[in-house]
């Protein structure tokens, strides 16, 4: 299939303007550009086709062979030799930098420093109900020598030379044009000759700052908290953030789940039996709970509003205790010759969990 004619593709007169050829690609990139037509192969062609034109007619080497030659005048040239070819630093600097906000992105990204996170370890409660911290954080800061130049008291960094103060680099690799951080600068665009001895030319130092970290209630295992512009200094540019990541520490009684609380709480053999209360703990003090005649083991009972809350969400959650019962050891003779002349009074009706499960057992067997 014989590709159309580059003009046709972006819909322009032979005679227009670069900056008409280009508001003409906008308008098509805008349009098929592959991140708002996602998985439309038609719409990802015409993007290609429109691409491949404006690089031709965008340079004026190109232009002018395919003025003069068509197609077959660029095909050595990097038009119409495929879309892998394009010089990607130009368009995509250039033209995409309008498209989708501004210039290219590593032009309008500012420097910024890293960012940090700390592993803060909490009790339950401090979890649920909040608190304030302090801690210390190791942290790069600018240096105070030389404030963050890098460059000897009384001296300035000067322009590089080899990027003119850029940053940037542009490499040629055949048909590609590659555009890569300098490596004399580091993309600072200076070079300093004469070294800060405090901080041998970096601009930081490496300190501890101590800070105060307000806890907010509810927080649970994971969560973060960001301490905004908290975290490493970069010369030149802000600070990154601090992260303080909740760890939470296991609970000896309680274990958490969202807004609730459970535990387990075992109760006597005759409790079970008779009925009574027990002392249950919660997170601010004890209650008595109370246990009805013919408790079963694995049976919970819920304590509304006694469990923990969120940072999502007002209110708190339930307290749920779930009782186990306890088989009593080390029983004397006349416990032992009591509880058999019980057993032997007893029948199946005293035991109704157990007689479903014997009667499902036959059941299964005789299948």
């Amino acid at each position: 299939m014989s590709k159309r004619d580059y003009y046709e593709v972006l819909g322009v007169s032979r005679s227009a303007s670069k900056q008409e050829l280009k508001k003409a690609f906008k308008k098509l990139a805008m349009k098929y550009h592959p991140d708002r037509n996602p998985d439309d192969q038609a719409a990802a062609e015409k993007f290609k086709e429109a691409a491949e034109a404006y690089e031709v007619l965008s340079d004026a080497e190109k232009k002018a062979a395919y003025d003069q030659f068509g197609h077959s005048g660029v095909s050595g040239m990097g038009g119409g030799a495929g879309f892998q070819d394009f010089d990607f630093g130009d368009i995509f600097g250039d033209i995409f930098g309008d498209v989708f906000g501004g210039r290219s992105r590593s032009r309008r990204r500012s420097r910024r420093g890293d960012d940090l996170q700390y592993q803060l370890d909490l009790s339950l409660k401090d979890a649920i109900f909040g608190i304030k911290k302090e801690i210390d954080i190791p942290r790069l800061s600018v240096c105070t020598t030389c404030d963050g130049t890098g460059a000897k008291p009384g001296t300035q960094p000067v322009t590089c030379r080899q990027c003119n103060g850029v940053g940037q680099i542009r490499m040629q690799q055949g048909f590609f044009s590659v555009q890569q951080t300098c490596p004399s600068c580091n993309g600072s665009g200076t070079i300093i000759e004469e070294h800060c001895q405090s901080c041998h030319g970096k601009g930081l130092t490496q300190s501890t700052k101590k800070l105060s970290v307000t806890i907010p209630a509810g927080v649970d295992h994971g969560d973060k908290v960001r301490l905004s512009g908290e975290g490493n200094a970069i010369s030149g540019g802000q600070n990154g953030d601090l992260y303080v990541v909740i760890n939470v520490l296991p609970n000896k009684i309680f274990e958490r789940n969202n807004m609730d609380l459970y535990f387990e709480a075992p109760i006597s053999f005759e409790t079970a039996i008779l009925g009574g209360s027990i002392e249950v703990p919660t997170l601010e003090s004890k209650i008595s709970l109370k246990i009805p005649p013919s408790t079963q083991t694995g049976k919970i009972f819920k304590v509304s509003g006694k469990g923990a809350t969120s940072v999502q969400r007002s209110g708190r959650g339930d307290l749920l205790c779930r009782v186990v019962v306890e088989t009593p050891i080390n029983l004397s003779k006349q416990q032992k010759e009591l509880l058999s002349q019980i057993a032997s009074e007893n029948n199946e009706s005293n035991y109704p969990i157990q007689s479903s499960f014997k009667s499902a057992a036959e059941d299964f067997l005789k299948e």
